[in-house]
């Protein structure tokens, strides 16, 4: 879990008007409260902290001309984001928009378990910010684990700034806006599927067929709450394509572009067919899954395992219709240091061992 701090309670009080239609309080609420949902007012109601002339009332009690509303609502306290001066591998750049590479090791945007440190840090100095910049977190309970994946970034407080994200521990090209409106347009590209995002991973096993696809929805793991997987019932769906670069005895090379954008799709999707990353902790792809029998595979898979302590797993091409030129862009990027050293081994594990 990550690491988040207390809420502070809210108070919003309220004397109704004369002439006031009768209305549910919850929708009252709802409608009158800045950034409530009508989740969080019923929550607030269930935990009786919501009086109407000093009673608890529930949602569905009408309010009336003179009525006094009181209503505790807990919040999450404002997040302050600074800039910091780390440096970027910038791969292209202009008045509208850049694409980086990023290393391995540093988080996309930051959450409150990590609020320094981050690409959105990086980025913000990069375009010139210094002061600290407060984030309001329109949160709500059920939605508090998901803070790091996103929430804060939506803010409008922090933009220009990421149009996707990388998980800390994956590698390559991110495409990142300069201003709202060029967010928003490119933005749209992603959600059109007109963004070419292609994967190289290293994984677990070997392969049949020279091309494939994955097909299953994906939602919050119920074992482990900030992991994910392919469940049955309440996720979304996701379509992961493939092909096979170089095969291994036990390991294979792939590049994977991605039809849907699920948070830790590739991971998740692979794992799920027993093929997880190479290195990968979280999705059991940093032990021996092929080849265990074969000591002197094991031996190499082994040093590689310990040398990376990371899933193997790099964003390498990027394209992208630029919002202003209107011009077809491309962008390709090598594989970290990390990548290519593991895959060295395991070329001349092949070389010495056919």
């Amino acid at each position: 879990m990550g690491i988040y701090p207390e809420k502070i309670e809210t108070i919003f009080e309220f004397k109704i008007p004369k002439g006031q239609i009768p209305e549910r309080l919850d929708i009252y609420l709802t409608n009158n409260i800045k950034n409530a949902t009508r989740t969080k007012v019923q929550r607030a109601i269930d935990e009786g902290v919501v009086f109407v002339n000093g009673k608890t009332a529930k949602a569905s009690r009408k309010i009336q001309p003179n009525d006094e509303v009181i209503c505790k609502i807990l919040k999450s306290p404002p997040i302050d984001l600074i800039p910091e001066n780390i440096p970027l591998d910038v791969v292209y750049e202009d008045e509208f928009l850049m694409v980086i590479n990023k290393p391995a090791g540093i988080v996309s945007h930051p959450g409150f378990g990590n609020p320094y440190g981050t690409i959105v840090n990086a980025v913000l100095y990069h375009l010139g910010m210094r002061e600290p910049i407060k984030i309001e977190i329109d949160d709500d309970d059920d939605e508090i684990e998901n803070l790091d994946e996103g929430i804060i970034f939506s803010s409008d407080a922090i933009r220009p700034g990421l149009v996707h994200r990388l998980d800390k521990d994956t590698s390559g090209l991110m495409l990142i806006s300069k201003n709202p409106d060029i967010h928003a347009k490119l933005a749209v590209q992603f959600a059109d599927r007109t963004v070419d995002k292609y994967y190289y991973a290293l994984v677990w096993g070997v392969f049949k067929e020279h091309k494939g696809r994955i097909e299953g929805d994906i939602g919050r793991s119920q074992r482990h709450r900030k992991l994910f997987a392919v469940v049955k019932q309440g996720g979304k769906p996701a379509i992961t394509e493939f092909e096979v670069l170089e095969q291994f005895e036990y390991i294979t090379l792939l590049r994977i572009k991605l039809l849907s954008g699920r948070t830790h799709q590739i991971r998740v999707h692979f794992s799920h067919n027993h093929h997880a990353v190479f290195g990968d902790i979280s999705y059991s792809g940093d032990s021996i899954v092929f080849g265990g029998n074969n000591s002197v595979f094991k031996k190499v898979a082994d040093v590689c395992l310990k040398s990376v302590n990371r899933q193997m797993l790099h964003a390498k091409e990027l394209g992208f219709t630029h919002p202003e030129s209107g011009e077809r862009m491309n962008f390709s990027s090598e594989l970290p240091e990390d990548f290519e050293n593991v895959l060295n081994e395991f070329e001349k594990y092949n070389k010495d061992n056919q």
